[in-house]
């Protein structure tokens, strides 16, 4: 990211992988994964959106780190992640965006198979 200092986009990076281990299992592997790739993709960026996109991993971090809290103080035992996008954010996106939302929200609606486990009549010897 041309123009920023190293050291501020490393510690938010940072800052971001470790904020995900409050999160539950699948939505950390997927949102680590999100994380490493925008950040390698933005590495020769110009400035404007250089700034831009550091901006805005702030708000999530800042957010997600709100959120980490309150849902500690919850003795409900439910945590609850994520904010509504609002219809104007939205239309600032480009077409890839869009598209890489899109990919992420089904990535994380998909249902769980990995740890679904099926009852046979028989006995298994």
């Amino acid at each position: 990211m041309a123009g920023l200092h190293v050291s501020r986009v490393r510690a938010l990076y940072k800052r971001v992988l470790q904020l995900h281990r409050v999160l539950p299992p699948d939505l950390k592997a997927v949102g680590d994964q999100y994380v490493k790739d925008e950040f390698r993709r933005h590495k020769a960026v110009g400035s404007d959106e250089a700034q831009r996109f550091l901006q805005e991993w702030e708000v999530y971090a800042t957010v997600l780190s709100q959120q980490a809290n309150e849902n500690w103080q919850n003795s409900t035992g439910k945590a609850c992640f994520g904010i509504f996008l609002p219809e104007e954010k939205l239309s600032d996106f480009r077409d890839e965006q869009i598209g890489q939302l899109q990919e992420l929200m089904q990535e994380t609606t998909k249902p769980n198979w990995q740890f679904s486990v099926s009852e046979s009549a028989e006995p298994k010897l």
